[in-house]
């Protein structure tokens, strides 16, 4: 359930025993985990319910060489005992999301610490992480809310308790909720003003392994090209900037400021991401993107030959992964396409390699040859190339999520409601299929899969980087 425009992407289950207090202004937030829910109470001026969403995040893998201490200890009150942020750990936790209304104005690391019982070292750390957000308005509740829970927004947002707040006269109650992340734990939070805290931020404990400094490719006035190793994201997650490339990137350059996120590639992808060192040049680029100046060339190590030439597809229009697609056109829907260059048998990668870079199986039904394929990119959805290969029947060695669906799809033709062997006849058939062939789709990958960003160029390849060759080779005799 989304909370609206101030939290969307974020899940919520709302239990049923919500208490409100006598205060015109009650913190709130709600506890639920996997179908039992818990409740308990604490003795300070607030109601507190906490969030845990039944979702997992995927485990995070690492080499044995690498030693992490977990975060947490003993249990307290159904969560384990809060120590600080680092050492990173080896495994993520399930997501633990807190929403919260401040009933009594001050320091936000003071009312966190508080109404969460969290230590301060603890919530410096997810403040400094980018894990804690506010808004002037707490947000709408989901439909899924109880009437009590409605009472209790209608109360903190009534226009007669919004009229006495100077914070956001002249704002709209869209502009008032509108979500920001908190930059300093002496940050000030007025009564009334809406706190979201990621406790369990994704964690990315292999920026801790790299040696970062020999993945810089160049390094300009403008900007850094970096050789991203897999499993690990660009510019960070919505909660959690510091584990990224950009911030490590920057410590090994010396940076004082922060490099910038250009473009995007897939955390389980490796290869060549443009980093500005400006805001300026972040915008250039950006435009040189819109521009379609930025040429970028792949190799996937595929489990089956892909045929040489321009491959279009269609790409749902919906923010979730994995992302589904047609290979006829359908109104509203992305176009995609990619043009295959080259491909050649190689080896499947052997078990050493396999292990070191933490490549799951999926149980493809050989695993005596692989593919290489070049690609150039001619468009760039999120998941596009994986997307699109699969939906070719060879998809990416090690994409645990999209594998498992070209497998079905191999064994069952007709399974792909988007496929050349459909079968639905209505509408209400096509649904009940898409859910089904939705729930072919796997998780995703833990650290890498096949493929890599070799080449990105711009300005006409006046600006030309290759990166190191990709993982797989490494084990290729």
């Amino acid at each position: 359930m989304k909370m609206g425009s101030a939290s969307a992407g974020l899940v919520s289950i709302f239990s049923n025993g919500y208490r409100s207090l006598s205060a015109p202004v009650s913190s709130w937030r709600t506890l639920a985990s996997s179908s039992l829910y818990k409740h308990y109470k604490r003795n300070s001026k607030s109601a507190v319910f906490s969030c845990l969403s039944s979702s997992k995040i995927e485990l995070s893998c690492l080499s044995s060489k690498v030693d992490v201490a977990q975060t947490t200890t003993t249990s307290v009150n159904g969560y384990h005992k809060y120590d600080r942020l680092l050492p990173c750990p080896s495994e993520n936790g399930p997501p633990r999301v807190e929403h919260l209304v401040v009933s009594e104005g001050g320091p936000v690391l003071e009312y966190i610490c508080k109404s969460l019982d969290l230590p301060p070292l603890f919530v410096a750390d997810l403040i400094h992480f980018g894990a804690v957000y506010y808004a002037l308005v707490c947000p709408q509740p989901p439909p899924s809310a109880t009437p009590e829970q409605i009472r209790i927004f209608k109360e903190v947002t009534a226009p007669s308790v919004l009229s006495k707040r100077t914070s956001i006269k002249g704002k709209t109650v869209r502009e008032a909720q509108k979500t920001f992340r908190i930059t300093h734990v002496e940050q000030f939070v007025e009564a009334g003003t809406y706190l979201r805290v990621h406790v369990h931020p994704k964690r990315f404990p292999r920026c801790y392994e790299i040696d970062w400094k020999s993945r810089i490719i160049a390094v300009t006035d403008s900007y850094v090209v970096l050789d991203k190793p897999a499993g690990t994201s660009v510019g960070g997650t919505s909660d959690n900037i510091e584990e990224s490339c950009a911030t490590f990137a920057s410590r090994a350059l010396g940076f004082s400021t922060p490099l910038k996120t250009t473009h995007q590639i897939d955390n389980c992808t490796e290869g060549c991401v443009v980093l500005a060192r400006t805001k300026e040049y972040c915008s250039i680029f950006h435009g040189k993107i819109r521009e379609k100046k930025v040429k970028k060339l792949y190799l996937a190590l595929t489990a089956a030959p892909v045929p040489i030439g321009i491959i279009t597809h269609y790409m749902r229009p919906i923010n979730v992964a994995p992302r589904l697609v047609s290979e006829d056109f359908i109104k509203g829907w992305y176009l995609c396409k990619l043009e295959v260059m080259e491909c050649k048998e190689v080896p499947w990668p052997d078990p050493v390699i396999q292990q070191k870079y933490c490549i799951e199986d999926s149980e493809w039904p050989s695993k005596d040859r692989a593919y290489e394929c070049k690609i150039n990119l001619l468009t760039g959805r999120t998941h596009q190339v994986r997307a699109q290969l699969a939906a070719c029947g060879a998809p990416i060695v090690g994409d645990s999520m999209y594998m498992p669906a070209a497998i079905a799809e191999m064994a069952n033709p007709g399974l792909n409601p988007f496929g050349k062997y459909k079968k639905y006849t209505t509408e209400s058939d096509k649904e009940m299929t898409v859910t089904k062939w939705f729930a072919r789709f796997g998780k995703e990958p833990k650290v890498a899969i096949g493929l890599q960003a070799c080449q990105i160029s711009w300005d006409d390849g006046e600006h030309f980087y290759e990166a190191r060759s990709p993982w797989w080779r490494s084990g290729m005799a």
